[in-house]
């Protein structure tokens, strides 16, 4: 990767990958960098799928039977890779493209990778529901520089984090299922957000503002003292929405405190969101003028030493409150939802490096409980507002190895997970992953995996007049194979990847309803849905090709296509069978000189399944497919000095009608304009 993109550090160079075995960790000598995560981690570097491939992998010389990866910094991975060898699809977004996007929120930017599926209920994401591969938004990873977020509540909530787009350093998606990286949770994948420990900067300030009453501001603030660095990041944003019910504001904090010395790392991580929106339809047709309130709290402690035997421990806790009202601004005939959910954790990881390989032992201790006036068993006697709680805690284990023999890597290893919940005994889960490289620029890479997902708190309790929960769900579990291939680095005119992918899974968790009148949606498990899909994809550097071109100009087209089979019967299936089945991103960036440069994205997408379509005259429902929609997004940037940008935003350009989940139409088009300034 491109240094401006990471931290600035020591690097681990890797000068042997040669004939010769193990030559690649012989070279390593006295550091390997880990990066920013813990327990879980990101299996491998940057693979495949993104833009953002920045790190290239110099061409073999007549003179010498070896690859040097020069200054690779190897981040965000429980066993360390160099890029170019890594045996999984990851998608990296990278802080440059971040800045180059159109977009306004983590959830609109990942909308943009073809193997991610957002499902929005509101703009701007005020609510987002991120899958991947054709699973559910329960059974996406989310985490924060290496902390699982993942909200055991419901994932609704999952990406409600307290940062702003300018606070990321880089978002990295693992494509497939991933527990032995993220733990149990990332039964489809894992979206790990690693936020800037060391800006170039003092001071950022940026304001906009838009149609439908829309203004946003955040800040950012940097003190550098001694080895420390703290950051202060604030934002505000609120709009009052497309429709009726539709208005939203939203306000964060965010506080960072980095220290870096030759023996040590420490990250220190403070977070709050506040967060009021109407949501009108969310949950249910038949009411409107739902309303929801939420607020997030978020604290961590990281820390990483060592040389050949690393240690990295870490400590994290994670709240969140809800209220939400039904019927907006009225408890009669319907009370309000009132949840309290914490979830604390502590993770400690050992990495060992030697002749043989590189060896990685990870523990997690991770609890997870709710009060609530719905979720869970009823309380000997009521704490306030909370009626009803329910806690489990989860332990698990983690052993992984590495090895590399000529051009081949092989990295194999089990999970271990123990959860109160089930009452048994340990769960084991193991994977394989290796991966072939021809050349410095062509590999091909296979894995298999199995995973396993506990019910939300949501699916197992939650009762109201249109949804019923099931106490008595099974836990998810799934096999997964994978096999694919990259060619290409980023000095290439053409690079791509090609994937392949199958999942078995059991006892897969949806929200059904028969497919008539006003039937309650209950929460089931599926014996069997099995999913088998394809994705690829390619960039073109655009200035290679027609060198009259400004630098930076470059074309990147991606597609997955998925096919889904299960026993799910005649019902109507909430979000599982209601898969992503064909999705095309395609995104132009276009330079023009040295001060104005635009970003030009469009999507096509395909879902299957049907949804409950409501008839407010006859209050009835009926089993509608879902409609294919195409979006156009378009940014300029206009840099009249180095450190001002002014720019401008159109979402939707085509004012294309659609949603992404039934009943929940999506703003038409929508503009925006404002400046940024970095002292």
């Amino acid at each position: 990767m491109q240094k401006k993109i990471l931290e600035k550090r020591q690097a681990a160079r890797f000068k042997h990958f040669s004939r010769k075995s193990y030559g690649v960790f012989n070279s390593l000598q006295r550091v390997v960098n880990t990066g920013v995560l813990a327990v879980s981690t990101l299996l491998f570097a940057n693979v495949a799928t993104a833009s953002a491939q920045t790190t290239s992998v110099e061409q073999q010389t007549p003179t010498t039977d070896e690859t040097e990866l020069d200054e690779v910094v190897v981040t965000s991975s429980r066993v360390a890779l160099p890029l170019g060898i890594a045996p999984k699809v990851v998608t990296v977004i990278s802080r440059s493209e971040i800045e180059r996007l159109p977009f306004q929120n983590v959830s609109d930017l990942l909308g943009y990778i073809a193997g991610v599926d957002i499902q929005q209920r509101g703009g701007h994401g005020v609510q987002a529901d991120v899958s991947i591969r054709g699973g559910s938004y329960e059974q996406t990873a989310i985490l924060l520089n290496g902390i699982n977020v993942s909200n055991p509540h419901t994932g609704h909530f999952s990406s409600n984090l307290p940062i702003n787009l300018a606070d990321i350093e880089r978002i990295e998606i693992i494509h497939g299922p991933s527990s032995i990286t993220y733990g149990a949770s990332a039964f489809a994948g894992g979206i790990n957000i690693i936020t800037r420990k060391n800006p170039n900067h003092k001071a950022y300030a940026s304001l906009q503002g838009g149609m439908y009453g829309l203004f946003a501001g955040e800040g950012n603030a940097v003190l550098r003292s001694g080895k420390a660095t703290h950051q202060l990041s604030a934002g505000y944003k609120r709009a009052d929405g497309d429709i009726a019910n539709s208005d939203y504001r939203m306000g964060n904090a965010f506080w960072q405190t980095h220290v870096q010395t030759e023996k040590a790392r420490i990250d220190f991580n403070l977070g709050y969101l506040d967060k009021a929106f109407g949501a009108n339809t969310f949950y249910s047709p038949r009411f409107p003028n739902q309303y929801e309130k939420t607020k997030n709290y978020y604290a961590s402690l990281r820390a990483e030493t060592g040389t050949t035997l690393k240690f990295i421990p870490s400590v994290y806790w994670n709240r969140s409150k809800d209220e939400f009202q039904l019927i907006k601004g009225s408890e009669s005939p319907v009370p309000y939802n009132h949840h309290l959910m914490d979830v604390y954790g502590a993770n400690l990881n050992l990495q060992y490096t030697s002749k043989w390989g590189i060896s990685s032992f990870g523990s997690e201790l991770r609890s997870e409980a709710v009060q609530s006036s719905n979720l869970g068993n009823l309380l000997p006697s009521p704490n306030g507002k909370y009626k009803r709680a329910y806690n489990r805690t989860t332990i698990s284990y983690a052993l992984e190895h590495t090895l590399i023999i000529d051009h081949l890597s092989v990295t194999a290893g089990v999970l271990a997970n123990y959860n109160t919940a089930l009452h048994g005994n340990y769960q084991f889960y193991p994977s394989v992953n290796a991966a072939y490289r021809f050349s410095p620029d062509v590999r091909i890479f296979a894995s298999w995996n199995k995973a396993m997902r506990m019910p939300s708190f949501t699916e197992l309790f939650y009762s109201s007049p249109t949804h019923k929960g099931n106490a008595f769900l099974k836990p998810e579990r799934s096999e997964a194979w994978e096999v694919g291939s990259h060619w290409g680095n980023s000095r290439s005119v053409v690079s791509g990847y090609t994937t392949l992918f199958y999942q078995r899974g059991k006892d897969l968790i949806d929200w059904t309803k028969a497919s008539d009148t006003l039937a309650v949606w209950q929460s089931v498990n599926y014996k069997k849905v099995n999913t088998k899909g394809l994705e690829l994809g390619a960039k073109v550097n655009l200035k290679t090709l027609l060198p009259q071109l400004a630098d930076g100009s470059s074309l990147q087209v991606d597609y997955t296509k998925m096919y889904q089979s299960a026993d799910a019967g005649n019902n109507i299936s909430s979000y599982v069978l209601n898969y992503m089945r064909d999705k095309v991103a395609a995104r132009l960036i276009l330079p023009i000189g040295n001060k104005i440069s635009t970003s030009w994205n469009w999507r096509w997408q395909n879902r299957a399944g049907t949804y409950a379509k409501y008839d407010a005259t006859s209050k009835t429902s009926t089993a509608e497919p879902y409609p294919a929609f195409s979006t156009l997004d378009v940014r300029l940037d206009y840099r009249p000095v180095s450190n001002c940008v002014i720019f401008a935003n159109v979402n939707n350009v085509f004012d294309h009608t659609y949603f992404d989940l039934g009943n929940v139409p999506q703003a038409g088009v929508w503009a925006t304009a404002g400046v940024s300034y970095t002292f």
